[in-house]
């Protein structure tokens, strides 16, 4: 079972919410509901999240992802569609069965910090458990875990002010850590940071999610923290999602000119995988000259990497050696390789947008056509 469902959400605000639905529905856009005096914030958005996986919704200012996070945990409720969360259809609960699963099952984490000047660090990292009841050792005892795994160890005692800006949120990341709630909700959470504390902030949330593997919905408009966090990537643009998928196909395959925009000037050597353009041996090695075993092809290999990694890292074994780099799975198997000529063609591969709209190609495909022309 998906951890989090939204089925076709609406958020309509304005008169007669419920006919600007209808019209929405049989082709209205935003522009002409906002001539009437109405705003459609979010339009028949649909997605799921599995458990421990990070799902960023991205977009512009204005393209209706802050509402959408706020209606995944019902502060906002939704002029139309629901929010399953564990199967449970959140916007079915009363307010007081609303306000017992967000304090319990799902925290939230604010771009601005949101904590108490008038509370220490160790007090603002155990409110949330405050508000569940949770007695005073205990609470003390769960908020100084969090605030250990978020790297303020040694800084309970002291007051937000005397913490810097990415301390701040280091804070709000260990309140929502203490409730050991099953979902996070981060709104713009990096955003009002330096870009160095935020590329910080950012290696510290990966590295928690490796050892928590929490469910985690991120909200960003920066599309290099979409790719760098996200294992599923959904981009808005005036109220509606235009495309869902992994970073590889988001950036390979985009799935119109406004996505197509946005990915650009993306570093796509570090984004793209050995195992997204790998290619299988016999195709690399040709069927006269292929190595016998797969062992023959991993020591012919200049090097063997993991599928999982980023492209830039097999820049120096393709510039090695004429064999292809190998490319092997978790336990050390062969399953694919990546040849000189191929890494070369991926890299100047042009990203168009994908026909029809919303069509999934994979990275892989698109890479198989590249080496082809090469």
């Amino acid at each position: 079972m998906s951890r989090l469902q939204a089925e076709h959400l609406y958020k309509v605000f304005g008169r007669r919410p419920e006919e600007a639905i209808q019209r929405l529905e049989g082709g209205a856009d935003r522009d002409e509901l906002r001539a009437d005096g109405t705003t459609a914030a979010v339009i028949d958005a649909s997605f799921t999240v599995e458990p421990g996986q990070i799902f960023v919704v991205m977009g512009l200012s204005g393209s209706g992802k802050s509402t959408l996070l706020r209606m995944l945990n019902g502060l906002l409720g939704p002029t139309a569609g629901r929010v399953l969360f564990d199967g449970q259809d959140l916007t079915a609960l009363s307010p007081a069965e609303l306000r017992a699963v967000r304090s319990r099952k799902i925290s939230m984490v604010f771009q601005h910090f949101a904590l108490f000047p008038h509370r220490s660090v160790l007090e603002n990292a155990g409110y949330g458990l405050e508000v569940q009841g949770v007695p005073r050792s205990e609470r003390d005892r769960r908020a100084t875990e969090a605030l250990a795994l978020a790297g303020l160890a040694g800084w309970e005692d002291s007051w937000p002010d005397e913490l810097s800006g990415g301390m701040q949120q280091r804070v709000g990341l260990a309140r929502a850590l203490a409730t050991d709630a099953d979902l996070l909700l981060m709104d713009e959470s990096f955003s009002a940071l330096d870009p160095l504390i935020r590329r910080d902030m950012q290696d510290q949330l990966l590295q928690l999610q490796k050892t928590l593997k929490k469910t985690i919905v991120f909200i960003t408009h920066d599309l290099n923290e979409a790719m760098r966090l996200g294992d599923r990537i959904a981009v808005m643009r005036d109220g509606r999602i235009v495309q869902q998928g992994c970073a590889e196909d988001i950036l390979v395959t985009p799935a119109c000119d406004y996505v197509a925009s946005f990915t650009q000037d993306v570093d796509r050597s570090r984004v793209l995988t050995a195992g997204a353009i790998m290619a299988d041996a016999d195709t690399a090695f040709g069927a006269a000259r292929q190595p016998a075993t797969p062992a023959e092809v991993i020591a012919a290999a200049p090097a063997a990497v993991p599928a999982d990694t980023p492209i830039i890292e097999l820049f120096t074994p393709c510039s090695t050696s004429e064999s292809p780099v190998a490319v092997t799975d978790s336990g050390g198997a062969l399953v694919g390789v990546v040849p000189r000529s191929r890494l070369l063609a991926v890299l100047g591969e042009p990203m168009t947008p994908s026909a029809p709209a919303g069509t999934a190609t994979t990275a892989r495909a698109v890479g198989a056509r590249a080496v082809a022309r090469a």
